[in-house]
């Protein structure tokens, strides 16, 4: 069993990926900490040093090798499924889920760990609510491919989309 969180930064897929691997009994690999304990570098770092566009082929080869691991729960960095085919990768090797809370709930999320993402640092509230909206546009095509969609829900159940998960695994 494979299963992939996605969803914009802020969402809570580190959050609920722990809980869900720990109610499944299977391990739980957050892809940017994974990328950073491989590459002995922090993203942030990657970014800096070698760029967005190295960033983004190291991310795909750690999932490339994430999406081999059995009985795993992988929470994807946020820009993860809208690079090369990794959303189609993540759909071959698992069942991926898309959170999608309201834009207020991420925008409130992320004003409180500004410091942690240098990409929101100077934001103010109604700037980031722009600048999440138009992130979510632009990533919407990719998100929208998930398997299982789970939106508007502040503070995520992770029963609940297990019930999804086994729910659609019923249905095939």
């Amino acid at each position: 069993m494979r299963i992939y969180l996605i969803g914009y930064m802020g969402c809570g897929k580190s959050t609920i990926g722990r809980k869900i691997a720990e109610l499944l009994g299977i391990s739980f690999v957050d892809l940017d900490k994974y990328i950073e304990e491989r590459y002995f570098k922090s993203v942030p770092a990657i970014f800096a040093e070698e760029g967005e566009e190295r960033f983004r082929e190291k991310e795909r080869l750690s999932l490339l090798e994430v999406s081999q691991f059995e009985d795993v729960v992988v929470s994807t960095g946020g820009g993860a499924p809208c690079f090369f085919d990794n959303m189609e990768v993540m759909n071959n090797s698992g069942t991926t889920v898309y959170i999608a809370p309201d834009t207020d709930v991420l925008a409130a999320r992320l004003l409180k760990s500004k410091t942690e993402r240098p990409l929101i640092i100077s934001k103010s509230r109604e700037e980031l609510i722009s600048f999440i909206n138009d992130a979510l546009l632009k990533r919407a095509p990719f998100y929208e491919k998930a398997k299982i969609i789970i939106r508007g829900e502040n503070n995520l159940d992770p029963q609940l989309v297990i019930d999804k998960i086994n729910q659609l695994n019923v249905n095939k």
